[in-house]
């Protein structure tokens, strides 16, 4: 991605050698998410184009790099080595350096300046450090999580970006037995949210999103009801979401859309005093307004930003996938795959709403 709107290239790297705690990826698939979709339209600060796309993949270890005194083994997140041939994926943050008042005292590595990530904020020019490539190559000190066997490396792409992001969104929005649960957003990130909100013993689950292909999704991943926000007004939702809760309005919103007039609109959902989780907002997509005593004060909302994942989420979000495989065909929500080639279409098809998952195979 050679930068904001510009076509995406097709460019040959050098394989490269990996230094020791070094790790090189062959690359099976890699995501394309709807923040791939944003630095295109350069809605994201901090990039350096050129970049090589694919925040979130998966790939089999190629070669790991020599012992040396300067750098121990690789391992992966429980601390046993790495081999050659495992299929992991990784967290796309890297250079968190746990020194940092985020790091140790705020508890909020998302928040840590020295980060980086793979495929966002790591450029090209520095070598393969991204997904939509036939290799990645992990830096020493890359977090590293294998996949078990019960869990294909299709089916933890299918979750993606989403599933760490949603469970991190769900966590904090501490949802209990019973509740009823306003999910904004039927891309993946709102997908993994409606299910999950199921696992924690959600009462009710309500999509409110669109397109219908993957309003569908949301139905047969078991969401209660979906709303469709192309045939609908502000005001109606609002009047639907009130008559199914009694008048009071949900009890946990989680925004996974993008969309700043979502948000307020959000608040207006939530019954008072119950808690909004706004993890949609990922990119400078513009302003929003809202009244602060009508939609805040008066409402005793508790508001919550989440922003990104941590490796605790990405290897919970694994553990997950793979222990309901069987309830939820993860696979089922892959529209389509996509060469390295046809990359290009691949981003179009995504920022068009016209896949639920969309994979890069190199």
């Amino acid at each position: 991605m050679p930068g904001p709107g510009a076509p995406l290239e097709l460019r040959e790297f050098d394989r490269p050698d990996p230094e020791p705690g070094g790790v090189l990826l062959r690359t099976l698939g890699s995501e394309v998410c709807g923040t791939d979709a944003h630095l295109w339209k350069g809605q994201l600060a901090g990039v350096p184009y050129p970049i090589i796309p694919g925040h979130v993949s998966v790939g089999q270890i190629a070669e790991i790099g020599p012992a040396d005194a300067s750098a121990p083994p690789p391992t992966d997140v429980s601390g046993a080595p790495l081999v050659v041939g495992q299929i992991v994926t990784f967290l796309d943050v890297y250079g968190t350096c746990g020194r940092c008042w985020y790091c140790t005292v705020g508890h909020a590595t998302t928040r840590c300046p020295a980060r980086k990530v793979y495929g966002v904020t790591l450029s090209a020019d520095d070598g393969l450090l991204g997904g939509w490539s036939e290799y990645i190559y992990l830096r020493p000190g890359v977090h590293v999580v294998p996949l078990p066997a019960e869990l294909h490396w299709r089916a933890f792409l299918a979750g993606g970006c989403g599933m760490p992001t949603a469970l991190h969104a769900v966590t904090l929005g501490e949802i209990a037995f019973g509740d009823t649960v306003v999910v904004q957003g039927a891309g993946p990130v709102g997908l993994c949210a409606a299910v999950l909100a199921q696992l924690r013993g959600a009462g009710s689950v309500i999509v409110v999103g669109g397109p219908e292909l993957r309003l569908d999704a949301a139905t047969r991943f078991g969401a209660d009801a979906v709303i469709d926000i192309g045939s609908t007004t502000p005001q109606e939702r609002l009047a639907t979401i009130r008559e199914m809760t009694g008048g009071r309005g949900a009890d946990v919103t989680i925004e996974a859309t993008g969309a700043p007039t979502a948000v307020p609109e959000g608040m207006r959902l939530t019954r008072d005093a119950g808690r909004y989780v706004v993890v949609g907002q990922y990119t400078d997509a513009g302003d929003a307004g809202f009244n602060p005593h009508l939609d805040l004060n008066q409402k005793h909302l508790d508001i919550r930003g989440c922003w990104g994942s941590d490796v605790g989420h990405v290897h919970r979000a694994v553990r997950v996938m793979a222990r309901y495989a069987q309830q939820f065909p993860w696979t089922e929500l892959i529209s389509r795959e996509y060469a390295l080639d046809d990359a290009q279409t691949a981003l179009e098809d995504v920022a068009a709403q016209r896949v639920v998952k969309a994979l890069i195979i190199p």
